[in-house]
Parts: C-alpha cells; structure tokens; sequence
C-alpha cells in the first residue's frame, strides 16, 4: 500500500485578510486545490483527499525554519507580492534550500508564480520585471509539445497575477507553455520539478479580491483592474493543473 503523500507548503507570503480568515494562509488554499485534484484522479494515481494527502504549512517569511527532507514527499513554493530578485535573508534562504532540494532526487518541487521564479532563480536564469506589464485575471496558456502532454490538452486556462518573470528556460530543462505576454509560462525537469507562472489555486473570488485591492491602492489602473474583473469568473483550468501536479508527484 502506497503511503500518503507529505507536501510541505513553503508559505512565501501572507493572503488578503479576506481570503486569510477564509483559508487560513496559502497552505489552505493550496489544500484546498490538492483535495479537489485528488478527487478528479482515478485509476492506479487514485487519492484519497483525506487520508492520502499530509501537507504541512512553513511561515519561510518570518521563521528561518524549514522541513527535513526524510520527513517529506515535495515541497510546493507559492506565489508572493515580494520580488523573486531581491537579496534579502528569507528569499536567500529559500533559493539556497530550493538548491538542496534540487541536488537529491526524491523529494520534488512544486512552484507557482513567485515559487516559479524562485526555481528559475536557483537553477541560474535571470528573474526580473517583464517589460510587458502586468498579466492579470484568466489568461491561455499556450502549450509547448511536453505541456500537451503533460495537462492533456492544447492549451490550458489560468489565473494570472504576475509583471516578473523566468527570462530565459534554464539549461536541461523543458519549457511547458507561453503566452503574449510571458515567454516561459512553465517548466519540467522529469522527476525533479514542475512549475507555472499562474494560480491554478486562485478562484474567481480571490482574484476579484486582489485586483479591487490593488486598482484601490493606485497599483493597477481603473482600465487595467475592469479588463482583468471582466476576466476573474471565466473558466480555468485550476484544477486539473492540480491532478497533473499530482501525478507528477506520484510518478515512479
């Protein structure tokens, strides 16, 4: 009998408070997302979302610590308002202990959005302000020949909140999908990691919550904030990203 599976959630940053009281940090809302991916596999990769998946929250932000590699399966890097670039202690320490994780081949990674950049970082590439803006609410995501593998389907729907990005795919490892305005939009290393520039755990709530948020304090302009609302509700991919994630982790 296959053991469950221990996902550690590297927390990279704290939610609105709305969707905090709601959640309980982004682990929740990462766990959130893992049992409804569960749900949706069958066959040989079929979960139990109750018993079969141990995921545990780390405050990588205000603590120093981090889990032990023999007590965990994966590690799952989420997204943050901070900048993946910056040389500031927590974000060192995380690219150093994204690095470790790298170096060994059980356990795996899981990165979304910020924790995307955070693997482009670690493995070398250039991580920085996108020159075309903003990428906000439900985008496509055009797929690479591995992505269409890899999602089942040509293109894949996600929500996006992001103006960093990867620049360049590092060396040895696959590029998953692109967009207009995102060159490296996901990325593979078989039995290493996978990641997406989007939120495959974003709802239309939450990301309705970000954008009135941010048009609010001056970050987004009125134009850009009713483009992007007029896009939060519209159908996504979200959680089959998450049974790929998860067959992805379950792959011998």
């Amino acid at each position: 009998m296959r053991p469950p599976l221990r996902i550690a959630v590297l927390e990279c940053d704290t939610p609105l408070p709305n969707i905090d009281a709601r959640y309980g940090g982004y682990a929740g809302v990462f766990t959130s997302l893992l049992k409804e991916s569960a749900k949706a596999l069958d066959g040989p990769d079929k979960l139990d979302p109750e018993s079969d998946l141990v995921i545990s929250k780390w405050d990588i932000v205000n603590g120093e610590e981090y889990p032990k590699l023999e007590d965990i399966d994966a590690v799952l890097l989420t997204g943050s308002k901070h900048n993946s670039f910056e040389d500031i202690p927590w974000i060192l320490r995380l690219v150093e202990f994204t690095q470790q994780v790298l170096a060994q081949d059980r356990v795996r990674i899981l990165g979304i959005c910020f924790g995307h950049q955070i693997i482009g970082r670690a493995m070398g590439a250039k991580v920085g302000r996108s020159d075309q803006g903003w990428e906000i609410a439900v985008c496509d995501m055009d797929l690479t020949d591995k992505g269409k593998e890899l999602f089942g389907r040509d293109k894949i729907r996600i929500q996006q909140m992001h103006q960093d990005i990867v620049s360049t795919c590092p060396q040895g490892v696959t590029l998953l999908g692109h967009s207009p305005r995102c060159a490296i939009q996901g990325m593979y290393l078989p039995r290493r990691f996978i990641s997406v520039q989007g939120h495959p755990e974003f709802t239309g709530w939450m990301e309705t919550e970000i954008i009135q948020t941010r048009a609010k304090a001056g970050i987004f302009k009125e134009e850009m904030a009713q483009d992007g609302l007029s896009r939060t509700d519209n159908e996504h991919d979200g959680v089959s990203i998450g049974t790929t994630f998860l067959k992805f982790l379950l792959e011998e």
